[in-house]
């Protein structure tokens, strides 16, 4: 079953080197995973480079081209994401595609689901469908130890202030932090159900 991954999920998770690691602990491969089909031009030029530098987006080009690009979404589905705030006409077809065929989706971006998430018919269909980084964190976490995602991490903590607080040197693990930003977002994506990392 293929494995949905949005362009920010693909990009922190890839600039942090978890990527795969992430895809290995859901028990699929690179060739099993899609994505959107200007991701590997956005890893050449434009916004992912001026964030994350050009090394490391070049570093992920060959993982990107070696994933298939995602199946396009009825227009039944689609449609009911048009105008949604936040859903950028990328965001809107892998949304659909996952909600239409029953697919797992990674996404990096919550401003994009919290809408998605009150959108008539897309909370029954992604129930336990949606890895949020928060949650592949957590999971990852458990699986890797700390240490070793904090220091995976350390490169995206100057973009991303909810990472910052979360592996901060403060912080004896970062999981109690983790675990607050995903409960929160649970409730503010209420009535969808997340993904939610496996027991340890």
């Amino acid at each position: 079953m293929p494995l949905l991954v949005d362009t920010d999920g693909f990009a922190k998770l890839g600039v942090a080197g978890l990527l795969e690691l992430l895809f290995e602990l859901l028990g699929v491969g690179v060739a099993e995973c899609r994505r959107l089909p200007a991701l590997p031009h956005m890893l050449r030029r434009g916004s992912l480079p001026r964030r994350y530098g050009q090394p490391a987006c070049d570093a992920l080009i060959a993982t990107a081209e070696a994933m298939e690009v995602a199946p396009s979404a009825s227009t039944e589905w689609v449609d009911r994401l048009v105008g949604v705030p936040q859903v950028d006409p990328g965001e809107a077809q892998l949304y659909a595609c996952a909600a239409e065929s029953s697919l797992m989706l990674i996404t990096g971006d919550k401003r994009a689901l919290v809408p998605v998430a009150k959108v008539p018919g897309f909370a029954e269909a992604l129930a336990g469908r949606v890895i949020t980084l928060e949650a592949a964190l957590i999971a990852l976490c458990d699986k890797l130890g700390d240490d070793h995602v904090s220091a995976a991490v350390a490169p995206l903590l100057a973009k991303d202030i909810a990472l910052r607080i979360c592996f901060s040197a403060a912080n004896a693990s970062p999981r109690p932090a983790l675990i607050s930003y995903f409960e929160n977002l649970k409730r503010e994506v209420a009535p969808l159900v997340l993904w939610e990392p496996p027991p340890v």
